[in-house]
């Protein structure tokens, strides 16, 4: 069947670290479709849908009191600092308790907030039982200034564990404020930034077999230093199934990151696509205009997921000092269905789809229609809230302009 060369062609537009099936789950997925089991495709389908839908994310998060540690579980979050759900800030530490944060899209995505280990009497393997460390996927370590031996000694820990851990080192604006103000003739961004990630990893180098990697970052501009750089490592190193979920949940602060973030979402269409084809062949009557009902909540989804759901969109424009209309003059997705020539989009979809519609039951006539109608449709919603996401960061430099200077607190300011 054709199906099975369009699901390799199609996967293989997308780099290994970026797909969101495994090389093993597409093979059976071919498999099953070559051999004319649809049934057992559509099993292996729906499977893996479940999987990347349903599947947990936790981000264990460690650090002194201080480090800004509260902060950073806002930005991957993407909450502000007095948003409501927040991780308090400028709290002093007085509990060796875990605090968990679900993320505000993403239930099934928790980072937890674990107290510095300095800031107890446990070694590090008993820091990790009493933090439950089985139910992580993987720990952020971080610090504001030198990570100390503490540190270094729980990574080794994380480690012997067979677990991932990164080591973050925070408020890196302020850092190079300061450096800057203190020293306006000799500064150098570029000598600045290596110093610190040299100071960061000395000790560690002492404890650690290897350099490890030190991601520098400042927790109010996410997509600047080497936050991003961070994102794409842990999108590297996580399963398949849980690099899709991750995906969303990350703020679209970078072309890159919106890109990455179409693709996740445009595989995960196909797969969808696929599945309805599958159930078109079994027979399967029904499903003509049940996304059609829906389009307004499946395109509102994506809007969401690249942070342009109207809570988002209004809180731009309060930061940016103007209207929601005015701010949406700079988007597409107000007119993707207006009317045009009193016929809008959606009513033109409807009467295509009735029109295509008419004597298909079932069989393969079905599969191929409804495979083409829930991939197009779907398809055209991504591409818009992605594009509209890329021009939303290309017009944040103009709107910064019409603020003028004042538009970011001085990092002196910062938590």
């Amino acid at each position: 069947m054709a199906w099975a060369s369009s699901i390799n062609a199609f996967f293989n537009n997308f780099k290994r670290e970026s797909q969101i099936l495994s090389e093993e789950t597409i093979t059976l997925i071919k498999t099953h479709i070559k051999s004319n089991n649809l049934q057992e495709a559509l099993s292996v389908i729906n499977n893996a849908l479940k999987d990347i839908e349903n599947a947990p994310l936790n981000i264990a998060v460690t650090g002194e009191t201080g480090t800004g540690k509260s902060t950073f579980i806002n930005a991957i979050r993407g909450v502000g600092q007095e948003d409501e759900g927040a991780a308090p800030t400028g709290v002093t530490e007085t509990t060796m308790a875990r605090t968990p944060y679900p993320h505000p899209k993403l239930p099934q995505v928790t980072l937890w907030d674990l107290p510095g280990i300095g800031s107890s009497s446990f070694t590090p393997e008993n820091y990790l039982k009493e933090m439950r460390f089985h139910e992580y996927d993987f720990f952020i370590i971080i610090s504001a200034s030198r990570f100390k031996e503490n540190d270094a000694q729980l990574a080794k820990a994380i480690s012997r564990m067979k677990m991932n851990f990164y080591f973050v080192r925070t408020k890196i604006d302020n850092e190079l404020y300061n450096e800057k103000k203190s020293k306006p003739k000799t500064f150098n961004k570029e000598n600045v930034l290596k110093k610190i990630r040299k100071d960061c990893s000395q000790q560690l180098k002492e404890v650690l077999s290897g350099e490890p990697q030190i991601f520098l970052v400042s927790n109010f501009e996410t997509s600047e230093y080497d936050f991003p750089i961070l994102e794409q490592k842990l999108l590297k190193d996580l399963p398949d199934k849980k690099r899709y979920v991750f995906m969303l949940s990350l703020n679209s602060v970078t072309k890159e990151a919106i890109n990455l973030k179409r693709d996740f979402l445009k595989q995960k269409v196909f797969l969808e696509a696929l599945k309805s084809g599958a159930w078109a062949t079994i027979p399967f009557v029904g499903m003509i205009r049940d996304e059609l009902e829906d389009l307004d909540e499946t395109f509102n989804q994506f809007r969401s997921y690249f942070g342009l759901d109207d809570a988002s969109l209004q809180k731009i424009a309060k930061d940016f000092n103007i209207s929601v209309n005015e701010l949406k003059e700079h988007l597409s997705f107000p007119r993707l269905f207006a009317e045009d020539d009193d016929v809008s989009l959606l009513k033109k979809l409807q009467n295509y789809i009735e029109r295509v519609s008419l004597g298909i039951i079932g069989g393969l006539g079905g599969a191929v229609y409804y495979y083409k109608k829930s991939y197009y449709l779907q398809n055209v919603f991504i591409d818009a809230a992605a594009n509209d996401a890329i021009a939303l960061l290309n017009k944040k430099d103009l709107f910064k302009e019409k603020m003028g200077p004042n538009i970011s607190k001085p990092p002196d300011f910062w938590e």
